[in-house]
């Protein structure tokens, strides 16, 4: 879990990734620590020492929007990484509430009506919220399907489900990182990191490093256990009515393996919702016999 100075771990993280050498500045003397001193950032900045110190222990809580454009700059945040920077350093900067973990009747209909591709709606906490058949038929060797990292981190079908775990889990860290920075008080993203920080240590791991990463597009690399490999084009939607909710979408290149294997995926799909109504049939027949 995060302490209660969110932009002095978050400036102390980041710094620490940034080699002296990439900055532009001389190594002087061997480092207790990898990357910057606080002096040097500071010098990169325009700042004193002394307050940038006190920034990163937590004795100055009001920067200004020029001092965090420079300190950003200093670490050679991107865009995403230096909105993080804004949104903790600026706490009215951004500040909206994420929705509730409710679908639209009219989402789902937009899920089932792509039956195509996988596409199912995540939440803020990346709950999976709902999902058309050819989703849960993608994710069918996990024991649940409700939250893309405890999947991720707590399932061992993971980690021979994606072509590459460690480029998987980093980015879903990175990516409910952002989360984390555009819902501040989000009670229920708190208790998802509060949970995998507890039982994963490689979660744990991950989220230390305050590596920010909004996903949006990507090229992913799975390894269905019935199709086999598939290499899909994922896309995710922002659902403006619903503040961090996203519709994700896979697709394949025409022509390719990959859609090869998403028509099989799909006849797989329909054959499991055909055995599930029979088998409800079935069942409420046998209620009808007793």
């Amino acid at each position: 879990m995060d302490s209660e100075n969110k932009l002095g771990d978050y400036l102390r993280a980041r710094r620490a990734l940034v080699r002296v050498q990439d900055v532009g500045l001389p190594d002087v003397g061997p480092r207790r620590v990898p990357g910057l001193r606080r002096d040097e950032v500071a010098l990169l900045a325009g700042v004193s020492t002394d307050y940038y110190m006190r920034l990163e222990q937590g004795r100055e809580r009001h920067p200004s929007d020029q001092v965090l454009r420079s300190i950003a700059s200093a670490l050679r945040l991107d865009d995403a990484e230096a909105a993080h920077l804004f949104r903790i350093g600026l706490p009215v900067f951004g500040a909206v509430a994420a929705a509730p973990l409710i679908v639209a009747p009219e989402l789902v209909r937009l899920l089932d009506s792509m039956p195509d591709v996988p596409a199912f709606l995540v939440g803020a906490a990346q709950d999976i919220l709902g999902a058309n058949a050819l989703a849960r038929e993608l994710y069918r060797g996990f024991a649940r399907y409700d939250n893309l990292l405890r999947m991720i981190f707590l399932d061992p079908h993971a980690r021979s489900f994606y072509g590459d775990w460690d480029a998987a889990s980093r980015l879903a860290v990175s990516n409910l990182r952002a989360s984390s920075s555009q819902f501040p008080a989000d009670e229920h993203i708190e208790r998802v990191v509060g949970e995998l920080s507890l039982r994963s240590p490689a979660f744990a791991n991950l989220w230390a490093r305050y590596e920010v990463r909004p996903r949006t597009r990507e090229l992913k690399h799975f390894v269905h256990p019935k199709v086999g490999e598939l290499r899909l084009h994922f896309e995710t939607l922002a659902v403006a009515s619903a503040p961090g909710q996203h519709l994700s979408v896979y697709s394949a290149e025409p022509g390719s393996a990959s859609h090869d294997g998403l028509v099989l995926l799909r006849r797989l799909a329909e054959q499991s919702v055909a055995e599930s109504e029979n088998h409800g049939q079935e069942s409420a027949l046998e209620k009808g016999d007793t």
